[in-house]
């Protein structure tokens, strides 16, 4: 394994002279890795629609469903597979033979104890669903446990060293090949296999990938010590990402135990338009940015700076589009997703908000776990958990739109603690968070009094849905154009100074 970078400055804040500028290497590894990252997510979910799309022609809607009911528990593969001992392997500021090969062995057993589990639990979860097909099902899908567990080290120790592009890649084939799977499987006639094989498959040969481009190999090698250093960290990471589990999947599960399977599918799709989207544009930033920020976890100046800088980047993206969308709501709906999901358009329109919050806050836990704050990402956790799940019961009582107003304040009432949080972590006020954001709200509130004013008047004049959310997109981009030069001319400088260095590397 290579050894660290020296300490760098992956993104520093250019408004702050007691900053040092940047040293290129870990900035270009930043860059290079969130280029690698958004490319592999486009990739990957291009060529997931065309999967599901293949096998809805190849598959009937009762083989979906089984299938469906089984890939409920294929998210706690990522949960429960490695235990959280690779985030400790990143995080760590030194690591020797003994860490990475415990923390195999210890994931290694995990794996076992999870797949057996699974395969032991296959027939109840079957009774309680009443469908006798999901136990084999269950059953080969627990194998992805002992599957994920053995590729946990190389994968973190990748990481570690920031080669995302080798970890992309991999990803982009694996993807391909569990596609080719799935679509085999299902035009053989496999019914509901064939979408379990396929994640299956996607599970296998990515293990299969990181043995062949990672030289690390596991000795036989075992130290309690380091097992307990990892567990102090690892503990914490491991009890906020179940936690977070239950806090994603819960709302659904009140709503279509008590609303309904129908309001489920429309409040389902709202949390699709507005949550997921802004997911695949900031996890991959956390991912690149975690190893980088561990890389530099004793200097908290410099770590101050590239969160506020990276932050504004994100909410430049993510704050005009939701309040556009919040805006045109109702004409999304009708044009995009079609007149029967006209009950999603309120929830968008509240849960825009949720998403505007969130955005601000998607690079806290990868500092937080960097500066080895798992503890307090724990504790905040919980509290965020049993925050969420008061405003979902709460909420139940007005339907699904009560339900995304609980969520919605809730989430007003938690995510300032979680600013408080990082920013005591980094050593600045809060305050200097959130003052370089001003010019980003400056700029959306102007582009959205001028989106709703040409809203209103596409109304006035009788035009169609398509033609009002057109115009309405179209001006929102201009508007927003001009605003932000104006008002927040830190992002116009970052997007030259990408393209300067990209620019510079071309003809290098």
């Amino acid at each position: 394994m290579s050894v660290p970078a020296p300490v760098a400055e992956p993104l520093a804040e250019p408004a702050a002279p007691a900053i040092a500028a940047p040293r290129p290497r870990l900035r270009a590894q930043v860059l290079s890795g969130v280029l690698w990252k958004l490319v592999s997510q486009g990739f990957r979910q291009g060529s997931r629609l065309i999967v599901a799309l293949i096998l809805a022609r190849l598959l009937t809607p009762d083989e979906f469903g089984v299938a469906a009911e089984v890939l409920v528990f294929s998210s706690l593969v990522m949960v429960f597979a490695d235990l959280a001992f690779g985030a400790a392997l990143i995080q760590r500021p030194d690591i020797d033979e003994d860490d990475r090969s415990t923390a195999f062995w210890t994931c290694l057993a995990s794996g076992i104890v999870f797949t057996a589990l699974g395969v032991a639990l296959a027939g109840p979860i079957a009774g309680f669903y009443h469908e006798p097909q999901v136990r084999p099902l269950l059953t080969a899908l627990s194998f992805a446990f002992l599957a994920t567990s053995l590729s946990t080290v190389q994968e973190s120790l990748l990481v570690r060293e920031m080669s995302f592009r080798t970890l992309e890649t991999r990803m982009m084939i694996t993807t391909v090949g569990g596609g080719a799977v799935g679509i085999t499987a299902a035009a053989l006639g496999a019914g509901a296999w064939a979408i379990i094989l396929q994640s299956l498959s996607l599970a296998v040969f990515s293990t299969a990938l990181l043995w062949v481009m990672s030289p690390w190999r596991p000795r036989f090698r075992f130290s309690w010590s380091s097992l307990r250093g990892a567990a102090s960290f690892s503990g914490y990471i491991f009890g906020h990402r179940l936690l977070y589990y239950l806090h994603r999947n819960s709302d659904n599960l009140l709503i279509g135990r008590y609303i309904g399977a129908a309001s489920l599918g429309a409040y389902a799709i709202a949390y699709n338009v507005i949550l997921v989207p802004f997911s695949r544009i900031a996890t991959p930033i956390q991912d690149v940015l975690f190893p980088a920020f561990s890389r530099i976890q004793d200097d908290r100046p410099r770590i101050a700076a590239g969160w506020i800088r990276v932050t504004r980047v994100v909410a430049a993206v993510t704050v005009p589009m939701l309040v556009g969308l919040a805006i045109c709501a109702h004409e999304f709906v009708q044009v995009v997703l079609g007149p029967r999901w006209a009950a999603a358009a309120t929830v968008i329109q509240v849960l825009a908000w949720v998403g505007i919050l969130q955005s601000l806050q998607s690079m806290n836990t990868a500092i937080l776990e960097a500066v080895g704050q798992a503890r307090a990402v724990f504790r905040y956790t919980i509290v965020f958990f049993a925050t969420h799940l008061v405003a979902f019961v709460v909420g139940l009582h007005w339907g699904i739109v009560g339900v995304a107003v609980g969520y919605s304040i809730s989430t007003t009432i938690i995510e300032p603690s979680y600013l408080w949080l990082t920013a005591r972590a980094v050593g600045i006020s809060p305050w200097t968070f959130v003052r370089s954001l001003g010019g980003v709200f400056q700029a959306s509130a102007g582009m959205g009094l001028i989106v709703l004013a040409a809203r209103w008047g596409l109304l006035q004049a009788g035009a169609p849905a398509l033609v009002r959310l057109l115009a309405c997109t179209l001006v929102g981009i201009g508007a927003w154009a001009a605003l932000v030069a104006w008002r927040v001319p830190e992002v116009v400088a970052e997007v030259r100074d990408v393209r300067a260095r990209r620019r510079a590397r071309g003809t290098a």
